[in-house]
């Protein structure tokens, strides 16, 4: 039976910058593909906020591409995504459905050329049900937490990143508030290993945040504590901060410390986001800062 989380930890939860963090993971799993896909944040399609979460073009229109999550994938790509406080609901099927109807009109792009995915950490069974009865649609699931739908014009699959493959998605089922000390030394191992830190700031970010107490027993377990604080220290949050802060606060009877570290990684943050095209509206919302905060780092 699975174990929801207390409404305490889901409160924690909403607060991490898992958009933004979902961003890096998706590229990190089609990095092999880079030179051939074109992934983008945020996509507006009309002056007001309608906004699809991530938008995967072919730029290669012929590759193949042998990527678990991206076989049903075709010219243009439609992800939404859900963090784990949230989950996929029959209502943002309609509205990322919507969202496709307008994007093949607004683009000029042929429906039977754009995929629909959704992405969660959480089974999706009243979506599944409906696609099944109401729709008459056919599902599958065609690899461990991947359920494609069939019936539609647009492909569509649904995917519950919770049970995706270890070795296959490293990156998508580290994004999640329940990292366990085993996933979060593989993670960092090959964090490390790639040299990839500063590039993932976003990522690294959200799951240390969500997963604090994870990341100081990863730390603490590691063969090499140097190589690790340098990846935090790359990705603009590190663990070290944190741990040393609260053990001053907890000293001086005061957060200052913990607080310190906290503001030194989103700012690091924000700055990632601006870098990657994010609006600095956008940017403080994710990096949970003030809007004249993220205009300084512009000038």
């Amino acid at each position: 039976m699975e174990v929801e989380p207390s409404r305490a930890a889901e409160g924690e939860s909403s607060r991490v910058a898992w958009h933004p963090a979902f961003v890096d993971a998706l590229r990190m799993e089609l990095e092999r593909y880079e030179d051939a896909l074109e992934i983008i944040p945020e996509v507006q399609l009309t002056s007001e906020p309608l906004r699809i979460d991530v938008v995967v073009i072919k730029k290669v229109k012929d590759i193949a591409l042998d990527k678990n999550i991206a076989r049903v994938f075709k010219s243009d790509n439609l992800v939404e995504y859900k963090s784990p406080a949230d989950y996929v609901s029959v209502d943002d099927f309609y509205k990322v459905y919507g969202y496709a109807c307008l994007y093949a009109s607004l683009k000029k792009v042929p429906i039977t050329e754009i995929t629909l995915s959704f992405v969660g950490s959480r089974y999706p069974r009243e979506l599944l049900a409906h696609l099944r009865e109401v729709r008459g649609y056919s599902v599958a699931e065609t690899a461990a937490g991947i359920y494609t739908v069939t019936g539609d014009i647009a492909p569509v699959q649904v995917i519950d990143s919770r049970r995706l493959s270890a070795d296959e998605n490293l990156w998508l089922r580290g994004l999640s508030d329940r990292l366990d000390v085993a996933a979060g030394r593989r993670l960092t191992a090959e964090i490390a290993r790639r040299g990839k830190a500063a590039r993932i700031r976003a990522y690294l970010h959200a799951v240390a945040t969500a997963n604090a107490e994870t990341i100081r027993e990863v730390v603490k377990m590691s063969d090499n504590t140097l190589i690790l604080e340098r990846v935090f220290e790359e990705a603009g949050w590190t663990a070290k901060w944190e741990a040393r802060g609260e053990a001053r606060g907890e000293a001086r009877g005061e957060g200052r410390g913990k607080a310190i570290g906290e503001t030194r990684g989103k700012l690091e943050v924000a700055k990632n986001l601006l870098d990657n095209g994010f609006s600095v509206e956008q940017t403080a919302k994710y990096a949970q800062l003030d809007i004249e905060q993220i205009k300084a780092l512009r000038r």
